[in-house]
């Protein structure tokens, strides 16, 4: 842990805390029977920031999760802080629901959503020590996996952040290749498919072999088959209000409940994961390499 993530951390010690199913992707299914262990797990969620109970009970099942399968990674899909982005609230919709996963070393990797440039255009939010963001857009690998963090509001310097995607994904020698942010490409709720993000991500995500995209802003589960190779994973249930959600013909599954997305990385294969907050798996997918 590096020396601003324990200074960050220092200011959490007085809070006192204690604080499968359904078909899979377009690839078959491996067997249950897979000898192989996995080189990497982590969770993801979205619209997480409301500070009220649905999002407390969001954090018990992520907690209840980690106890019997431990992971040290945190995907933070935006709109991590409500309604405005007011940064004074940080300790009430961040620090104080996650306190006690953050002790255990958790790293939350954020990226801004909607909500969040609405104060400071979310400035605070990318310096938060927490959030360990690098940039408005940024990439960082863990074991076989890079990330690739995309700044998706209607005020991102999509030029910059395009070349910048393009030649990062070309330089790439990771097996695994996630990108995620707020909005969404395909979509099955109340804002549906957004066609300029289709035409915008969708071309590099085919040509590098981008696995999983995962967002939020609909504020519901939907994870797809594979489409051009690529699965889209929207875990926009972390505590905002939830919202109707319907179905595609690339709909793997659906549906409107409070919960996270878990993701278990083998050489072969990534498992998902939808967990509700009764701490059972309502849904499981399998993404092939």
């Amino acid at each position: 842990m590096n020396r601003r993530h324990c200074l960050a951390l220092g200011g959490l010690s007085g809070l006192g805390l204690a604080v499968l199913s359904k078909s899979v992707t377009g690839a078959t299914k491996v067997p249950s029977t897979a000898k192989s262990s996995s080189t990497l797990r982590f969770v993801a969620i979205a619209d997480t920031g409301s500070g009220d109970q649905n999002q407390y009970d969001v954090v018990q099942a992520m907690k209840g999760y980690y106890r019997n399968h431990p992971y040290q990674l945190a995907v933070l899909g935006g709109d991590n802080i409500y309604t405005n982005g007011e940064f004074e609230k940080i300790t009430s919709v961040f620090e104080h629901p996650y306190a006690d996963l953050l002790k255990q070393g958790v790293e939350f990797r954020a990226c801004l959503g909607n909500h969040d440039i609405r104060t400071q255009n979310g400035d605070l939010q990318v310096k938060y020590p927490l959030f360990n963001m690098t940039g408005r857009y940024y990439t960082y690998r863990k074991e076989s996996v890079q990330f690739f963090v995309l700044d998706t509001n209607v005020n991102a310097d999509w030029n910059a952040q395009l070349a910048w995607l393009e030649k990062t994904l070309r330089q790439s020698n990771a097996p695994w290749k996630i990108v995620y942010g707020h909005h969404p490409i395909y979509a099955s709720g109340i804002y549906g498919t957004d066609k300029d993000m289709v035409a915008r991500l969708t071309p590099l995500f085919k040509r590098y072999r981008v696995q999983i995209y995962i967002n939020g802003h609909e504020h519901h589960y939907e994870r797809t088959t594979a489409i051009n190779g690529t699965t889209y994973l929207i875990t926009g249930i972390g505590g905002a209000s939830l919202r109707p959600v319907g179905k595609s013909d690339w709909t793997a599954y659906a549906e409107s409940r409070y919960g996270f997305s878990a993701l278990e990385v083998y050489t072969d294969r990534i498992e998902i994961q939808g967990i509700g907050t009764d701490g059972q798996a309502f849904d499981h997918g399998t993404v092939l390499i």
